[in-house]
């Protein structure tokens, strides 16, 4: 089982910038799916969930209006569209498989299958 995020990069603040993040060895179409995040020195913290037939969705407000999370469990994909980039978004962002179907619990300990991260950097 293996979770596999890309599309990080080098972005002007202001940009858009998409993640995806394919799962092999398994499907995920069961489970909601998260993107996380985490900048050097802080904890990981959730930006997005969306729940396993892709109805419902969770947003910090940190990232609520320029983020949108979606998924196409025809591809074992689930995707993060970022627009309107701030250079506090830098981060490493990692995608996750959650326990559970729906999106209502987005908490780091209700996720597993870690993906390796892919990095976003913003320019001010």
């Amino acid at each position: 089982v293996q979770l596999q995020a890309s599309g990080g990069g080098l972005v002007q603040a202001g940009g858009s910038l998409r993640l995806s993040c394919a799962a092999s060895g398994r499907t995920f179409s069961n489970n909601a799916m998260g993107w996380f995040r985490q900048a050097p020195g802080t904890e990981r913290e959730v930006v997005a969930v969306i729940s396993w037939r892709g109805g419902t969705t969770y947003y910090p407000d940190s990232v609520k209006g320029r983020f949108t999370i979606s998924r196409d469990n025809a591809k074992n994909t689930v995707y993060l569209q970022m627009n309107s980039l701030k250079p506090e978004d830098t981060a490493i962002y990692y995608c996750a498989a959650s326990l559970w179907s729906g999106s209502s619990r987005y908490t780091e300990p209700n996720f597993r299958s870690w993906g390796q991260g892919t990095q976003v950097t913003v320019s001010s």
